[in-house]
């Protein structure tokens, strides 16, 4: 069963950055596409970015693109996504996972199987 632990989360204010990891194992990291979602409070969960399994292509969600970037290292079996110019309407849960491919991490919208969720708030 694949274990992912979290860190990074926090509070900041507006126009700063934060960095998030998350370490993957009980799974073969470097054959999985790993990626993030995030759940704003009553809203329904949102498509962060993915990154594929040589980390060469990744996928951003529209209301990240050019603020955010995934990365991951395969050594450490961890992905990572820094968030620069970070807005209030950024505030939310942050989650991770790994799948086989991309269309099966994007359509699994189960938060339950994804990692337990780190928040990151946003002040303005």
């Amino acid at each position: 069963q694949v274990q992912l632990v979290e860190s990074g989360g926090g509070l900041v204010q507006a126009g700063e950055s934060l960095t998030l990891s998350c370490a993957v194992s009980g799974r073969s990291f470097r054959n999985n596409v790993v990626g993030w979602v995030r759940q704003a409070p009553k809203k329904d969960s949102e498509f962060v970015a993915a990154v594929n399994k040589n980390g060469h292509l990744t996928h951003y969600g529209d209301s990240v693109k050019g603020r955010f970037t995934i990365y991951r290292d395969n050594a450490k079996n961890t992905v990572y996504l820094q968030m620069n110019d970070l807005k209030p309407e950024d505030t939310a849960l942050y989650y991770c996972n790994a799948a086989i491919d991309l269309f099966t991490l994007t359509t699994n919208t189960d938060l339950r199987s994804w990692s337990q969720g780190i928040q990151v708030t946003v002040s303005s």
